[in-house]
């Protein structure tokens, strides 16, 4: 307990640390909230035009899409704000050497590497998304059930430790690519994936091999979709089993990926 109240120490300082450095350019910090807030504005817009020309996407009412919207924007801006930066700049880390400094700490690396650093202008995001999420439940008459928002909250924190170990996975190569740019896109590739219901992919022939790889195989599409099936729609109580099994694996196999890429690399004084 005192271990993890030590991290949970840490942590705070280096958000506290990231937070008055991010204030003291306090118009580059405006500028970058404001294009979140204009993307999510164009987002949807453009999901209400779709439904103005239709009443269901894959099953999905407008108020229940608009809760997968929210939900979409918050865990992007979740991951953005604590992880993305961090993993983005590893490969910088290792081929200036500057990860030597790192490794010497007396503390856990890959914490250390992935966590030292807080996006602070993305964490808007995260309340945005909240918004939108209220919104939709607003829309839809939801009733307030208990179970369902312990779910969605178990679930939804499956779907940030999901997508962090699909983040830490494309991180470590950069011990071997040293410049892993190419590698750091396929992030963007796998969050777009999340931008749609997994329905989309199941409902087209030629489609559905995608949907089923990246539900039960490289299991990236359960991040969002999961979370906001369980508030909105029907509780699937086999999906929920399966995401926390998954989410179990995968924390594991980036763990033993991860420390598997550190033993490998060679400091920069050898």
């Amino acid at each position: 307990m005192s271990g993890a109240l030590r991290y949970f120490r840490l942590y705070a300082q280096l958000a506290r640390y990231t937070l008055v450095r991010e204030l003291s350019f306090r118009g580059n910090f405006l500028v970058k909230v404001s294009v979140e807030v204009l993307w999510l504005g164009i987002l949807l817009a453009f999901y209400r035009v779709v439904f103005s020309k239709t009443s269901v996407i894959a099953d999905w009412s407008e108020p229940q899409y608009l809760f997968f919207v929210g939900c979409y924007f918050a865990m992007n801006g979740l991951l953005e704000t604590l992880f993305l930066e961090n993993c983005n700049e590893f490969a910088e880390l290792v081929r200036k050497g500057d990860l030597d400094f790192l490794l010497l700490r007396p503390i856990d690396e890959q914490f250390l590497i992935t966590c030292r650093r807080v996006d602070w202008s993305t964490a808007p995001n995260v309340l945005m998304g909240v918004a939108v999420m209220g919104l939709s439940l607003v829309n839809l008459d939801w009733a307030f059930d208990p179970m369902r928002v312990a779910v969605f909250l178990l679930v939804f924190g499956c779907g940030v430790m999901l997508a962090y170990s699909f983040m830490v996975l494309l991180t470590a190569t950069g011990v071997w690519l040293v410049r892993n740019q190419s590698m750091m896109e396929l992030w963007w590739l796998f969050s777009s994936l999340t931008r749609y219901p997994r329905e989309i992919y199941l409902r087209v022939s030629w489609a559905e091999p995608i949907g089923l790889f990246f539900t039960f195989i490289v299991p990236f599409l359960l991040v969002v979709n999961v979370p906001a099936e369980s508030m909105v729609k029907m509780l699937d109580w086999r999906l929920v089993g399966f995401t926390l099994l998954a989410t179990a694996v995968s924390l594991w196999v980036s763990r033993w990926f991860f420390r598997r890429a550190l033993r490998s690399y060679r400091s920069a004084s050898s």
